[in-house]
């Protein structure tokens, strides 16, 4: 019996040291009837020469007409995406097989909007344990995985997501002033109650030196994601209401 089909989301920028082993990754796991959208936000690299080696009807290829940062980038290629189960995927992790099926089983059984999985780290300087974890048993303590966004100690990260088509008229579009739109995705998710915590692990997540989720912020950046934070909650809330 054939799954459902699905989009695979991904925003490219300056990727040519990963983007080929992740799309390879991608690929593998993909049937008629699915597709791998790229956007690519302008990069100055070759990474669309690496994206245009690849002869694959999945592949959708567009090209950001001017710099918008990979928020913007993200909202425009979750646009494009035609399938009813839409998984975002960055540019330079890996899948690990089954990955997909696992993903779409879940979101499936639990009957939720948003499926969000653990993964595992590649770089062997780096334990594991560094990064914080989500846990199957919170899924539904909403206000407490909420609160940990709020106090810094999330465990979501956007290339660990699947979500339902329907979750997007409630997060599109993005709030212009959003630093990270995976937050964004698992705040209005955990609003709605419709959340899932998948204890597997589902990706290999490579660290380097331009993750821009690894980024240290100072205490004014601080401040100013605790202020937004509350702007988001306000404004899901009059999407929803």
């Amino acid at each position: 019996m054939m799954r459902e089909n699905i989009s695979v989301c991904m925003a490219s920028y300056n990727g040519s040291s990963y983007i080929k082993e992740q799309i390879e990754s991608i690929l593998s796991q993909l049937i008629p009837g699915d597709e791998l959208i790229i956007v690519d936000d302008t990069s100055t690299d070759n990474t669309l020469d690496i994206i245009n080696m690849f002869k694959s009807e999945y592949i959708k290829v567009f090209r950001n007409k001017k710099n918008k940062g990979h928020v913007k980038t993200f909202e425009n290629v979750l646009s494009l995406a035609k399938n009813d189960y839409i998984c975002l995927a960055d540019q330079d992790d890996i899948w690990i097989k089954g990955r997909l099926n696992r993903l779409l089983e879940t979101i499936k059984e639990k009957e939720v909007l948003l499926v969000a999985s653990n993964f595992q780290v590649n770089n062997e300087s780096v334990n594991n344990t560094e990064f914080l974890r989500l846990e199957s048993g919170n899924s539904n303590r909403n206000l407490g995985n909420i609160l940990r966004i709020f106090k810094g100690r999330s465990a979501y990260y956007g290339c660990t997501m699947m979500l339902n088509k329907k979750l997007l008229k409630y997060v599109l579009p993005f709030p212009t002033y959003i630093e990270a739109h995976d937050l964004w995705i698992a705040i209005s998710a955990n609003i709605l109650s419709s959340i899932y915590h998948l204890d597997d692990n589902t990706l290999i997540y490579r660290v380097h030196d331009n993750n821009s989720s690894l980024k240290k912020r100072n205490i004014r950046q601080k401040l100013k994601a605790r202020y937004y934070f509350c702007k988001n909650i306000l404004l899901i809330l009059k999407r929803i209401i």
